[in-house]
């Protein structure tokens, strides 16, 4: 079997023209966009209607469908994958029918005239990775204080001290003081000095054990050893990690963890 085109596109066709496009390539689960003015109708978990309008309808090569106005981001209508298609031209209109069986649900969509229609067999293995900032990295150790260490509990977070503010402020498992200084990219020596300048006046004004500990991905050269002679730990701590606890618990506030005055 012959190895379709990359791309196919039709300008302006016939509503003929466009069932046909649209019935090959569905065939040959390719990735199918239509441009037209369409009527949109809805039932399933509810029932809606979308009047005339133009719009894009996207049918991916897994059976999800969208329709997309020309403004916004999030499509108007939509089903996810494993929808059966139907096309028929009826009435000098196109109906384009998405069927998915467990929820039963289906979408028509009918053109009474189409601009477009392409056709893409696309690749696409790449890995998604999500990038985390060093605030979204304090956010994530907050709320899944295990990122950092077992048996961890955090006190507050952006705690002011003489020399600036201490990113993070807890107790260990051991009822330990202990401060973490969060560095999102390969740590410096210059942060691991900063911590210390954070650890000095708060060492003046408690009795307790205080641990001070520096947190990245990495560390640069000859750090550890800046650290180990001033009595500093350096835990490694990826920030792809931080990003997949907060796309877990996007909804949650840091109020939930802590109150009000936790500052």
């Amino acid at each position: 079997m012959q190895e379709p085109d990359k791309l196919t596109v039709l300008t302006n066709p016939k509503l003929t023209e466009a069932k046909t496009a649209i019935e090959k390539a569905l065939l040959q689960k390719r990735t199918i966009i239509v441009a037209g003015n369409c009527h949109v109708h809805y039932s399933g978990r509810a029932r809606s209607t979308l009047e005339l309008g133009e719009r894009l309808l996207i049918i991916k090569e897994d059976g999800a469908l969208l329709v997309h106005r020309p403004v916004g981001y999030e499509p108007v209508n939509w089903q996810p994958a494993g929808s059966v298609f139907h096309v028929q031209t009826k009435e000098n209109k196109l109906e384009v029918h998405g069927v998915r069986q467990k929820p039963r649900e289906s979408v028509l969509v009918t053109f009474n005239q189409i601009y477009m229609v392409s056709a893409l067999s696309l690749n696409d293995s790449g890995d998604f990775l999500l990038h985390a900032t060093e605030d979204d990295m304090h956010r994530a150790i907050l709320m899944k204080p295990e990122l950092f260490e077992e048996g961890f509990k955090p006190i507050s977070w952006e705690k002011k001290v003489e020399p600036g503010f201490v990113d993070i402020y807890g107790e260990d498992k051991d009822g330990k003081l202990v401060i973490i200084e969060v560095k999102r990219k390969t740590a410096t020596k210059e942060a691991a000095l900063q911590l210390a300048k954070y650890i000095e006046p708060i060492k003046a004004k408690i009795n307790r054990e205080l641990r001070g500990v520096l947190v990245a991905p990495s560390l640069g050269k000859d750090v550890q050893r800046i650290l180990a002679t001033m009595g500093l730990e350096f835990k490694e701590l990826d920030p792809k990690k931080c990003a997949e606890v907060l796309k877990k618990t996007k909804n949650a506030k840091l109020e939930t963890f802590f109150g009000e005055d936790s500052q």
